[in-house]
């Protein structure tokens, strides 16, 4: 099913309405996937909308393109797209939260594998969206396999930017996963240590203790991920970075997903291995973590970025 459209959408500088942000056929971006962009959701509070690290975001963004020149050319500051999601959202009339969608890409004029001769463009949507994972997994959980497909090299792919050619990797673990009747895949870094959901970075509960990869096992250094982290610490739990291997996974306590668009989502199946319903520790930092996006815990207000002002 195609996704709702708003009215807007904002490209280089302009909004325009949605079934004109169009772009030629020819632009490179389509053709190798040099571009880069990010997820982020708004969430609705008490004082109107509110976007989650949105500041972080556009921030990781501008990084992103530094790794792909020329994208990084594009002359706006992270200020600058914070401000126009702002008034993106308030446009389009997003009171009850939306996904954002910025992205930087190659404009139309050079078709070769060289991107440097051609000029970057920049777009920004915001459309309503639900669950990532299905309206219930939240609550009740997904079920996962181990992908045949690793995770990209870190000197293949700098797995530090969000490139668009690079999610090819995870969208064929996605698609392994469906077609064998999961929701999700967990993959492996080249040296066999678990790396990331197709989208998503991963925690593992052992009684009391969180882990999760760290970056040198290849997951991307979600934003969502250190916050949940930050969360969970203030929440009492020790929480690591720590390689973990696929039987980790099996004799787990807990798993559970994290990102822009799974938000926190637990595991409640590993190729066949049940870990069973949503587990406390799931459910405290989960929690914790909805009341954080939703503007009702002060401590983490700054994490916000309230549209309205």
């Amino acid at each position: 099913m195609p996704f709702p459209k708003s009215d807007k959408i904002w490209m280089d500088g302009s909004f325009v309405p949605w079934d004109e942000a169009t772009v030629h056929v020819l632009t490179p971006t389509l053709h190798y996937g040099y571009g880069v962009f990010e997820g982020i959701r708004a969430y609705p509070t008490d004082r109107g909308p509110a976007v989650f690290q949105l500041v972080p975001h556009m921030e990781r963004l501008l990084q992103s393109a530094r790794i792909y020149p020329p994208l990084d050319e594009i002359p706006y500051t992270a200020q600058d797209l914070v401000d126009i999601a702002c008034e993106l959202i308030r446009m389009n009339g997003h009171e009850g939260g939306c996904y954002i969608r910025p992205t930087i890409f190659l404009g139309y004029g050079e078709i070769g594998l060289n991107p440097l001769p051609s000029s970057p463009s920049i777009a920004m949507a915001t459309w309503e969206w639900g669950s990532y994972l299905g309206e219930d997994s939240l609550e009740n959980g997904v079920r996962v396999m181990i992908s045949s497909y690793r995770r990209i090299g870190k000197n293949t792919i700098p797995p530090a930017g969000k490139a668009n050619g690079q999610y090819l990797n995870s969208s064929l673990a996605k698609v392994e996963a469906l077609r064998a009747g999961y929701d999700e895949a967990i993959m492996l870094s080249e040296d066999g240590y678990v790396a990331e959901g197709t989208g998503e970075n991963l925690f593992v509960v052992r009684g009391e203790t969180i882990l999760t990869p760290p970056l040198s096992d290849g997951p991307l250094g979600g934003i969502t991920r250190n916050s949940v982290m930050t969360i969970a610490k203030d929440l009492g739990y020790e929480v690591h970075e720590s390689s973990l291997v696929r039987t980790d996974l099996f004799l787990a306590d807990e798993i559970f997903l994290t990102g822009t668009a799974a938000e926190l989502t637990p595991v409640n199946e590993v190729a066949g291995y049940e870990l069973g319903k949503r587990g406390p520790v799931t459910e405290a930092v989960q929690s914790a973590f909805i009341d954080t996006v939703r503007g009702r815990v002060e401590r983490y207000d700054d994490w916000l970025t309230y549209v309205n002002g």
